[in-house]
């Protein structure tokens, strides 16, 4: 539950990893501690991803689809889609790497606002 990643068992993740990040030359931490950056992740996952770039370990988490879990507990490929379509998260990010960073943060943002946009009307 979310509540439990909050409370107790999760991390504030950076979707491109701060190291990985810093790494490859984005050292400013205003640049990689923007918000479109951040996601909520459970510790051990967090761990596993440790400061790889999001096209490899999204790749891996496409991959154990059908399989057993390494990632998180997703294995259904729908599912998947469908948890990154909800948390603002461009289907493109198993393309990513650090030359794509900005480009993630609008779309990012753009996808965040339009989330924010659509439950405020529906309100």
């Amino acid at each position: 539950k979310v509540r439990d990643l909050i409370t107790t068992i999760g991390d504030v993740h950076h979707i491109f990893p701060k190291k990985y990040l810093i790494k490859n030359g984005i050292q400013e931490k205003a640049k990689y501690n923007q918000i479109a950056n951040f996601t909520y992740l459970d510790t051990q996952i967090n761990k596993i991803v440790s400061d790889d770039a999001p096209n490899i370990y999204f790749k891996k988490t496409f991959e154990q689809c059908g399989k057993e879990a390494i990632y998180g507990n997703i294995v259904d490929e729908d599912i998947l889609r469908k948890n990154l379509e909800q948390n603002c998260i461009p289907a493109s990010i198993t393309d990513m790497d650090c030359s794509n960073y900005e480009d993630f943060l609008v779309i990012r943002r753009k996808l965040m606002a339009q989330k924010i946009k659509a439950y405020y009307y529906s309100l």
